[in-house]
């Protein structure tokens, strides 16, 4: 995610320039998700987060987040990628409240 260029010279010895960078780091966040849905976790009674739904947050929070950092700062983008934005920054706060709803639902069932 913070290097593509490296990491595709180190791999396949050719180097990236342009949009593919771009698409490197977007994929580098899909595998951060990945690796996270598949981190086993602990059940501790007060953080009973899924893997599933920590995988999915962390992926949408911050694939929204470069996002519109291409799209503020780099000024990239075409006519999908507000929209895009907006799309996983909503799938991020539902995400996010359904997780508050079930901690909610937990402490009342206590």
């Amino acid at each position: 995610m913070l290097d593509p260029v490296l990491v595709v010279t180190l791999l396949l010895g050719t180097d990236l320039s342009g949009t593919r960078i771009t698409l490197g780091r977007c994929f580098g966040f899909a595998l951060l998700a990945l690796g996270l849905a598949c981190w086993p976790s602990r059940k501790n009674g007060w953080c009973d987060f899924s893997p599933t739904l920590r995988a999915m947050l962390i992926y949408n929070l911050l694939i929204a987040l470069y996002l519109a950092y291409l799209g503020m700062l780099v000024h990239l983008g075409g006519v999908l990628l507000w929209p895009a934005v907006v799309l996983h920054a909503g799938v991020a706060l539902l995400l996010v409240w359904t997780w508050r709803y079930e901690q909610g639902a937990r402490v009342k069932n206590r």
